[in-house]
């Protein structure tokens, strides 16, 4: 478990209020105050030095693209409203709500993990997915360093690797990032949610802007390392609109593929993004839920292996073939490139055998 605590003083705005309890807890906690709390204010970011034991987790998800991913960070201080990983914090004994954006756990042996776990004679050369659980390069990064440590692992390993997320700190490592892809074992996808500021601000509060990530794909692309889009969530009455503004404006920025995603709501997740339509957008809010309902057979959520990506229905149909639409008359890949394993090294390997 964690075992230091320090206080980050970072930038106000949080994107949920509410901190439900977890459902593995026995206890709950409940803050003393009168409710009269500034709501722009948010409590301060804590973060918990972790020494994890192990760094790489592994997966048969028949629906996902990588059977190996690296997560530095447990919570995401970007503060999505509708992020699905937020009930992993639950495990931790934490809130899916605000403790997910406000309290952060670190690993920071993951380097020296991911170096062990590269040398060992077991390894076999593989992708690896950093952010299957959360973002890589949210703002805590920016000190730590944790993802730029390991993509050097990476790099010295000649290990490839596929980046997804939401941040313009991602350009900080096109070095690495670019020494990769030269030998095809890279791939970045930036995730894009929407064209609309005041809605991106209220949704993704502390993500970057999107004209920001617009910029990371430019100096991604102009740096030779292949770039994508994940649309992701679609938002079924919320966002789904912007489908072919979105694929324009990524392939102008130099995107080669695209995917999406349709919004997942898994245990309270649900609970806790209606709340936020309540709050954020009370005037579309039952109108939005109804449209998920109906690509989810009437439920908020649908755990099903093909379905929770992708949803079922008309409504579900109708986003995949109008993205599919814009997808091809933009150009754009289905999928990002393969990568390669054929440059993969272990160093100091080729001296052991003299």
């Amino acid at each position: 478990m964690p075992r230091a605590r320090r206080s980050l003083p970072l930038a106000t705005g949080r994107g949920l209020l509410e901190s439900p309890p977890s459902r593995f807890a026995g206890l709950r906690y409940e803050a003393a105050g009168d409710g009269t709390e500034d709501e722009g204010a948010g409590p301060s970011t804590e973060v918990v030095f972790e020494r994890a034991r192990t760094i790489l987790s592994f997966n048969q998800s028949p629906d996902l693209p990588f059977a190996a991913s690296l997560n530095p960070y447990r919570g995401c201080e970007h503060g999505c409203a509708y992020c699905y990983a937020r009930p992993s914090h639950e495990y931790l004994g934490l809130s899916a709500g605000l403790d997910f954006e406000t309290r952060i756990v670190a690993k920071e042996n993951a380097p020296e993990l991911l170096r062990c776990a590269l040398a060992k004679p077991s390894w076999t050369p593989q992708p690896i997915a950093l952010s299957g659980n959360t973002d890589c390069y949210q703002p805590v990064e920016r000190r730590l360093e944790l993802t730029r440590r390991c993509l050097q692992v990476l790099a010295e390993f000649r290990n490839p690797v596929a980046v997804v997320t939401k941040s313009h700190l991602v350009t900080r490592d096109l070095d690495l990032l670019g020494e990769l892809a030269a030998e095809g074992a890279a791939s970045v996808s930036l995730s894009l949610t929407t064209l609309d500021a005041a809605l991106a601000a209220d949704l993704e509060p502390r993500a970057a802007r999107p004209e920001r990530r617009l910029a990371a794909l430019r100096s991604l692309a102009a740096a030779g390392v292949p770039t994508g889009v994940l649309v992701a969530p679609v938002v079924p009455g919320l966002n789904d609109h912007e489908l072919p503004h979105l694929l324009e404006a990524a392939a102008a920025a130099g995107a080669r593929h695209a995917q999406w995603l349709l919004l997942r709501l898994p245990h309270g997740v649900s609970e806790l993004f209606s709340a936020w339509l309540e709050r954020r957008r009370p005037q579309r809010a039952a109108k939005v839920l109804a449209q998920i309902r109906c690509t989810r057979g009437g439920a908020l959520h649908d755990a099903r292996f093909g379905r929770r990506q992708r949803g079922e229905g008309a409504r579900a149909a109708a986003i995949a073939s109008l993205f599919e639409l814009w997808r091809r008359r933009l150009g754009l890949s289905a999928e990002p490139p393969q990568l390669s394993t054929a440059a993969f090294r272990r160093p100091g390997a080729q001296l052991r055998l003299f």
